[in-house]
């Protein structure tokens, strides 16, 4: 494991799982990723960043399990799906869609087609 990621969870290591699972499925279903570790989020990016991993708010923080970590793509497209907390457009037709995981059966097939998708729109990007 990367110590610049076991620093990022240093707080929260109960969600550090969360985060092993997803980057697995990640590296082995998406080719030519790059994991970038910041103060703030992980991103995973090939051309450009499509997804990333974070403690962003998204909910209200009564409403937060105790342990989590918050998955954000971007897409050309609103996505709608009870599981996505917030879907914002900052740039006509790029949408971003935040999802709180809390469970590792979250990390399933629905959420890696939202994120393989994103990967593809993002090399597409000029």
């Amino acid at each position: 494991m990367d110590e610049r990621i076991l620093l990022f969870f240093e707080k929260n290591m109960d969600a550090l799982p969360l985060y092993e699972k997803l980057e697995q499925r990640i590296l082995s279903e998406i080719g030519e990723v790059c994991i970038k570790v910041q103060k703030t989020q992980i991103s995973f990016s090939n051309k450009y960043m499509f997804s990333c991993v974070s403690f962003a708010r998204v909910r209200k923080k009564k409403e937060c399990p105790s342990s989590y970590i918050v998955v954000t793509y971007g897409l050309g497209h609103k996505v709608e799906s009870p599981r996505i907390d917030v879907s914002t457009e900052p740039y006509p037709n790029r949408w971003t869609h935040h999802i709180l995981i809390s469970e590792l059966d979250e990390i399933d097939d629905e959420l890696m087609g939202w994120i393989k998708e994103a990967a593809i729109f993002s090399a597409g990007k000029r």
